[in-house]
Order: C-alpha cells, then structure tokens, then sequence
C-alpha cells in the first residue's frame, strides 16, 4: 500500500504516569475513567489508547493485576474496535526485569518498549531480544519508543545482528521529552527521518506541548502516524485548553481531513503491524 492510500492512524495516550488531577480535571486515572475516555475518543477517532496505571498514592505503577482491570474495562466499552496498549515505562521506578515481568504477567494485546530503558547497557541486550521473542510468540503488538536518531541507530543494529524477530518493528519518535520546558516544533522531526537515519516501515509521532497539533499532522504528512493526548499535552491548536482527551483526538483528526488524509480504524492498523511479521 503506498503512502497515499495507507490511513493515519490516530492514537491517544490519556494520562502518562506522572500527572494528576492538577494539571487537568478530566485527566483519567482510574477504569472507569479510563473506559469511558477510551470510548469517546474511539468516537472522535482513535484507533488504539496507551494506557498507564496508578498506585494508591497517584504514583506510577506496572501492575499485572492493575492493567488487567484497566483492560477488561475499556474492553467491555470498546470490544475489538480500538486496540489497548499498556506502557512498561519505568519513569525511575522499576528495572529493566521489573519491566519484563509484568509485560509477560499482564500477556496485553500490545505494548510499548522504551528502547532506553529495557537496554540501558549491553548486558541486557540478552534480555530484550528474549522479550520481544517471547511478544512475537505470543502474538502481542509491540511498539518500541525511541527519544532520539542514534536510538534509531541502535535498534537497527539490533534487527542486523538478529535480536528482532520481525521483518521490521513499529517505532514512536518523541519529540521534545528533553528540549526545554519539554515543547516541540515540526523541525524535531527532521533528525528521525533525514536520510542517514535508519528507515522503518510503521512509524509514528508524539510531541510534548502546544503545538503537538502541528507536529504530528506533519509527520502524517510524510507517511507517519501519531498519538495525542494529555500525557503530552493539554492543549488544542488554537492554544486554549482542551476539555478531554477526545477533544484533542477530535482536533487531529480534522487538521488530516483538511491535508486530504483519512483515519484508520483499529483492523487496519492492525493488519499494518502484522505485515511487518
């Protein structure tokens, strides 16, 4: 499928693991919460919700028995419509085995990957070829995180020497998590993407601050994907506050209507990373 006629897919990333209810009101923490902002942004026109669970003090958790809840929730409101994606983000908190041991408790339909933090040193490169062998068995959709090029670099290195047991793997390119005050423009983009950086079939964008709007349809543009939400930012193109999360998911999927593009629904995004098999 060439790049014209492949849908964007529109993903939303609700919560992340380090806000609260300060930063906004309709941040959603808990499965209830969590459920029905999945349905109203599968209705704005997201295909898949990256979720991240809480402790009892608001903090970050990997949990099996947390995501499970979190899953069987939005699942019971979404069905196969939109696909449920875990974290195993760190944030400081857990290890690099931590992190595998709920991945493989929990067994989610998908799961993100910071490359950074599963492989801080070479002594766990064992390690995360065994994971991602043991996600392809089970037939999880994986998607590894990557914050800059030479990460990019590393993870191609690593299919080279036989570690990923796929053709290709889905990536994020995150834009703007170590810029200061954590913003981003269109420009970040361009150091993912250059021609001396390493190709991949399915790649998608995030982009910390206000003009996440203008990032992420510009990678549409170029043939990526992208995901929203008030992890990254809370606020609509235009710089007013957004009142939820399908908001923001309802404002992407228009600027890509106004470009000529269209969304993809959660069978075909899918389909998308199991050709990559």
């Amino acid at each position: 499928m060439s790049d014209a006629e492949q849908p964007t897919a529109i993903c939303v990333a609700p919560n992340g693991g380090r806000l609260n209810k300060a930063d906004h009101p309709a941040l959603p923490l808990g499965p209830f919460e969590l459920a029905r902002t999945a349905q109203e942004c599968l209705e704005a026109g997201a295909c898949l919700i990256h979720v991240h669970v809480r402790d009892r003090d608001g903090g970050h958790l990997l949990d099996a028995a947390a995501y499970r809840e979190v899953i069987q929730a939005i699942g019971k409101v979404v069905g196969d419509e939109m696909i449920i994606q875990v974290t195993s983000e760190a944030l400081g908190r857990y290890t690099p085995e931590q992190q595998i041991a709920v991945i493989k408790e929990t067994r989610p339909q998908a799961v993100s990957l910071a490359l950074r933090e599963l492989v801080p040193t070479e002594t766990h490169e064992f390690a995360f070829a065994s994971l991602l062998s043991w996600i392809r068995a089970e037939e999880i959709l994986a998607q590894v995180i990557l914050y800059d090029r030479d990460e990019a670099f590393r993870l191609k290195e690593y299919h080279r020497r036989g570690m990923i047991p796929w053709n290709d793997v889905p990536v994020l390119f995150v834009l703007g998590r170590y810029t200061p005050g954590q913003k981003s423009r269109p420009a970040d983009l361009l150091p993912f993407i250059d021609a001396a950086k390493p190709r991949f079939a399915h790649w998608s964008v995030c982009a910390f601050g206000e003009r996440e709007t203008a990032c992420v349809t510009a990678a549409a543009l170029l043939g990526g994907h992208i995901r929203v939400g008030f992890e990254n930012n809370r606020r609509l193109a235009d710089g007013s506050l957004a009142e939820s999360n399908a908001e923001l998911v309802a404002g992407v999927a228009k600027a890509l209507q106004h470009v000529g593009l269209r969304s993809a629904d959660a069978a075909a995004l899918r389909q998308a990373w199991h050709e990559l098999w």
